[in-house]
């Protein structure tokens, strides 16, 4: 069993239903990269994701489910984001269009708003995402 007691955690959606399908999405090979808006890595005070760096992707248990590493990290606009971002998302968007709905319905959610600590944010075209594609370096048992 890979060691990963040192990793950062990552949490992908809330606990629950999305991000077991998220989960089960990145083990699966389909979902390769997420968008984060950049003020919520500063909200929580978490550094900006780095080329290398990897971390243990937990489920809504709390249980690490896999090792990642980042590959890539872009800085762009919401109004910027392009097909093959909302496709490598793995989330089953064939458009732009329906990926931003999707993504603005959950950054607009009530528990997004709840975590933010601002019960009206929002995002709009000039909104700044951080693009971090990744690979599955280890999938641990479960």
């Amino acid at each position: 069993m890979t060691d990963c007691s040192s990793l950062p955690i990552v949490e992908f959606a809330f606990p629950g239903l999305l991000r077991e399908q998220l989960l089960a999405a990145i083990l699966d090979g389909s979902k390769t990269s997420t968008t984060p808006t950049l003020i919520e890595d500063e909200v929580e005070n978490e550094e900006l994701p780095r080329i290398g760096q990897q971390e243990l992707v937990i489920n809504s248990a709390g249980k690490g489910v896999a090792v990642i590493e980042t590959t890539e990290v872009r800085h762009v606009k919401l109004a910027d984001v392009d097909l093959q971002d909302v496709i490598d998302e793995g989330e089953d968007y064939t458009t732009v269009a329906q990926w931003r709905a999707g993504h603005e319905e959950f950054w607009h959610s009530p528990d997004m708003r709840k975590a933010m600590g601002d019960p009206k944010f929002t995002v709009d075209d000039d909104t700044i995402l951080v693009l971090q594609r990744f690979r599955v370096i280890a999938k641990l048992e479960s």
